[in-house]
C-alpha cells in the first residue's frame, strides 16, 4: 500500500543530486544535503509547482508498478491475472452456486466491481500515505499533495489495465461491445478520478491528526460498497430509499460503468451530470482540506 510514499524520498535524491547548488525564492537546494527548506509566507500557486515536481509523480508511479508485483514468479503479469481469476471465482459461484437472477451475473458484477477497487483502494491507501512518511516530510520540501496524487495515478493505471481483460471477457462470451457509447467513458473515468483525488487528499490529510480514522476506513470503505450498486441493480434499490441512495457519490459512476460496458447504452443524463458535479464538488472540498492542514503537518508527525 505504501509502495508509493516509501520511494518518494529516493526519487527526490535522485533529482538532488543533478545540481550542486540550487537557489530560487523559495527553496534551497544543497547537493550535500538532504534538507531542503522552504521560506514562510511562500506565494505560489500550488497547481503549477506540482505540475514542476511531475517527473517525481511520473517516477513514483512507475516504482510502485514495478515493485507491487516484485520477487512473484508471474511479476507484472499478475497486474491481467488477478482479475481474471476472480472473474473466474465469480462465474463459478454466481453461475452454479448462487443464482443472482439477473443474466450474465459475473459480468453485471464485474464490470462495477473493477472500478470500485480502485476507488477504494485510492481512498484506503491514500489515508496513509502523508502519515507513513514522517522523516520525509518533515526533512525535506515538496508539494505534499504528490503523495497522494501519485498513489491515486498508480491505482489509475492498474484499473485501466484491469479494463483490458474485462473487453476481452465481454468479447469472447459473446456479449460484445458497442462502440458508440465508449466516448463516454474517458468522462466517465474522470469523474471516478477526481472523486478517488478528492477523498484521497482529505483524508491523508485529516489521518495525520487522527491516525484511527485509517482504520476506520477499512471498514466504512466495505460498508460504502454494499451501499454502492456494485452487487446489485439501482432498481432494485425501494423508492423510499433512493434519495439517500442518491447522495452517494459512487452511486452515479458505477451505474454509468455499467450502462457502457453491460448494458452497452449510454449513461443516463441525470447520473452522467450528477458524477461530474460530485467529483468536482469532493475534489475541491479535499483540496481545500489539504491546503489548510498541510501547514500543520510538521507540527503532530
Amino acid at each position: 500500500m505504501n509502495n508509493i510514499c516509501n520511494d518518494a524520498y529516493s526519487v527526490l535524491v535522485e533529482k538532488r543530486n543533478n545540481f550542486d547548488y540550487v537557489d530560487t525564492h523559495n527553496e534551497k537546494m544543497y547537493n550535500k544535503d538532504i534538507i531542503i527548506k522552504r521560506k514562510v509566507g511562500l506565494n505560489m500557486n500550488t497547481i503549477k509547482e506540482i505540475w514542476n515536481y511531475r517527473s517525481m509523480i511520473t517516477s513514483l508511479v512507475k516504482r510502485d508498478l514495478r515493485g507491487r508485483y516484485k520477487g512473484s514468479v508471474l511479476g507484472f503479469f499478475w497486474t491481467f491475472l488477478n482479475p481474471l481469476l476472480q472473474l473466474i471465482v465469480y462465474t463459478f459461484v454466481f453461475s452454479i452456486v448462487m443464482r443472482a437472477g439477473i443474466e450474465d451475473y459475473y459480468l453485471f458484477l464485474f464490470v462495477a466491481l473493477v472500478p470500485w477497487v480502485f476507488f477504494s483502494s485510492s481512498v484506503d491507501g491514500g489515508a496513509g500515505c502523508v502519515r507513513n512518511q514522517v522523516n520525509l516530510v518533515n526533512k525535506i520540501y515538496f508539494p505534499r499533495e504528490v503523495l497522494p496524487i501519485a498513489h491515486v495515478l498508480s491505482q489509475l493505471v492498474n484499473m485501466l489495465l484491469s479494463f483490458l481483460v474485462v473487453i476481452a471477457v465481454l468479447i469472447v462470451s459473446g456479449k460484445g461491445i458497442n462502440l458508440a457509447v465508449w466516448w463516454y467513458l474517458p468522462i466517465v473515468i474522470l469523474q471516478e478520478t477526481l472523486l478517488a483525488f478528492g477523498f484521497a487528499l482529505f483524508f491523508s490529510a485529516v489521518t495525520v491528526f487522527f491516525r484511527d480514522l485509517q482504520y476506520f476506513l477499512t471498514i466504512f470503505l466495505m460498508a460504502w460498497q454494499f451501499l454502492s450498486p456494485v452487487m446489485y441493480s439501482v432498481d432494485m434499490v425501494p423508492d423510499k430509499l433512493k434519495f439517500v441512495f442518491n447522495l452517494n457519490p459512487m452511486s452515479p459512476v458505477i451505474s454509468a460503468y455499467r450502462s457502457i460496458f453491460y448494458y452497452k447504452t449510454a449513461p443516463e443524463l441525470d447520473n452522467f451530470l450528477a458524477g461530474t458535479i460530485m467529483g468536482v464538488i469532493v475534489l475541491v472540498v479535499g483540496w481545500f482540506t489539504f491546503g489548510k492542514l498541510k501547514r500543520r503537518f510538521a507540527e503532530v508527525l
